[in-house]
């Protein structure tokens, strides 16, 4: 093993990329036929792909980039009980039953983290913490106590507080006990190592670019490269190309801080208040470092000015907090579903044996966690009692039509107000370098980019996925679309799905 720092999909740093033992990966293509391919080496994808190595299967994972690249790497690393869907929400939506179900799949989850690290002899930091949620005036209450009462009737357990590690002025508070916190890295690197050891097999910087089924078996494309599987799964946020999923999840990031406090006083839980959108606070020891962790001010992607949410997110740090410095600023991103509940399972309008794991809101490391082994169940025919309620071909609740329609109008917007509103009359010449911008020259739309050393990289701003627009975001130096989250860095190339082909480079000549 050798020291190294994981990349991951933005140009900020979190803190859990600083250096650790890192497993040299090495893999060669044969012409075997895995039981499963697991496309994505993010928690849902290691997690996945150990449960079926351990149950005897023979799999592989293919990333694109590196193991740990997207959304667990930018992680807040929150291992909580209660969802950012309540379970009031989800029993209008989808009956006591359901909300039931859908408890004891987030505690599953959370609990499959503790036993791994238990089982992997994994250190990752993990700790068990208190997790307090508190309302700030008369509306919140509300809020508060209709989550309390979701939670009681799920047996999820909760109590009220009068006492809360906040600075914050809050009129009532909610506690759970048995919250946790942990390393995301340190955990992906620990599951690796399982893996590995278990006899898988990992693929890095593999595009899977499509997939195609022949008498039952699925060929992956890579390049000219195939990987043929008896089953495929998708664990990379929304499966890529154009699907069903484009129209029942949005992408959404969230901002983070990592902040050293002058009075070295930490809080030793997991905080939230009822903001929309939330803020969310704990603490953490990297290399003997004490850090308060702070997020929030999430928006769709490709929306909002990503300065101004970290501006935002910083001054409403200092309000409440005596900073030192602020050490780490990072974004992530994450898929709301349309219904509420991720889905999990057989992919939609896809041949059979072609699974896929999506939309999981803010909380993928408790439903990445559990949607590993609900696949891992299915792919090995055992059957999973949350089948039918995450099944990605469900039946969707009248009641999130509306969402439906709203979030799919949007889409619709941004696909033709953008082709007119960019009027740019800045030329290239005028680009600051380190910055990126929509302009026009002679006539034609171009997203530029100029390094530091004054070199313009000059794009096509199609969006190779759903053709919309892409917009610049001037803190993860990427190109960012705002209709199905697609992010490319400056050379074009793709950073996150659903998009698997990169944007188009313009020449001299062609601008």
């Amino acid at each position: 093993m050798k020291l190294n720092i994981n990349p991951r999909d933005g140009a900020l740093s979190s803190p859990w990329q600083q250096q650790h033992d890192k497993i040299t990966i090495t893999a060669n293509l044969t012409d075997k036929i895995f039981d499963c391919l697991i496309i994505g080496g993010g928690i849902t994808g290691l997690t996945t792909a150990l449960q079926l190595q351990l149950a005897g299967k023979q799999t592989a994972i293919a990333e694109a980039h590196t193991i740990g690249f997207g959304t667990t790497g930018g992680t807040s690393a929150h291992i909580n009980t209660f969802a950012d869907t309540t379970y009031s929400e989800a029993e209008s939506a989808f009956g006591e039953e359901g909300a039931r179900l859908f408890a004891a799949a987030i505690n599953e989850g959370a609990e499959l983290i503790k036993t791994n690290t238990e089982k992997f002899k994994i250190n990752c930091d993990y700790e068990l913490k208190a997790g307090y949620l508190y309302a700030e005036n008369e509306d919140e209450v509300k809020q508060l106590d209709d989550i309390y009462n979701g939670a009681v009737k799920v047996n999820v357990p909760v109590d009220y507080a009068t006492e809360v590690p906040t600075p914050v002025t809050f009129q009532k508070a909610l506690v759970f006990e048995g919250q946790a916190q942990f390393h995301p890295i340190k955990y992906l690197e620990g599951l690796k190592e399982a893996y590995l050891n278990a006899g898988g097999t990992i693929y890095e910087h593999t595009l899977i670019e499509n997939i195609n089924t022949e008498n039952g078996t699925h060929e992956a494309h890579f390049g000219e490269n195939i990987f043929r599987a008896k089953a495929i799964v998708y664990a990379t946020h929304l499966p890529p190309n154009i699907n069903v999923f484009n129209f029942e999840c949005a992408p959404y990031r969230s901002y983070v801080l990592g902040v050293k406090l002058k009075s070295g006083k930490y809080p030793d839980a997991l905080l939230y208040d009822c903001q929309e959108p939330y803020h969310y606070v704990r603490s953490h020891e990297i290399d003997g470092e004490q850090l308060l962790i702070i997020g929030g001010l999430d928006h769709k992607t490709g929306h909002e000015d990503p300065e101004k949410a970290f501006a935002g997110l910083e001054k409403y740090t200092r309000k409440y907090y005596n900073v030192s410095s602020v050490k780490y600023r990072w974004s992530s991103q994450y898929y709301v579903p349309v219904d509420g509940l991720p889905y999990i399972g057989q992919m939609p309008m896809a041949a059979d044996g072609i699974y896929c794991a999506t939309g999981y809101n803010g909380n993928g490391m408790m439903l990445g966690s559990v949607a590993g082994k609900i696949l891992a169940d299915l792919i090995s025919g055992k059957g999973s009692r949350y089948e039918k309620l995450f099944s990605p071909g469900r039946v969707k609740p009248v009641d999130s039509f509306n969402e439906f329609v709203k979030e799919n109008a949007d889409v619709a917007y941004h696909f033709i107000a953008d082709r007119f509103k960019i009027k740019e009359t800045d030329s290239l010449k005028r680009l600051s370098p380190g910055t990126g911008k929509l302009v026009e020259v002679d006539g034609k739309k171009i997203a530029a980019y100029r390094d530091n050393d004054g070199v313009i990289h000059a794009l096509n701003p199609i969006c190779t996925h759903a053709a919309c627009i892409v917009g610049w975001n001037s803190e993860e130096k990427s190109w960012d679309c705002p209709c199905h989250g697609a992010r490319y860095d400056i050379d074009g190339n793709v950073l996150t799905g659903p998009a698997t082909k990169k944007l188009q480079t313009i020449t001299d000549d062609e601008s």
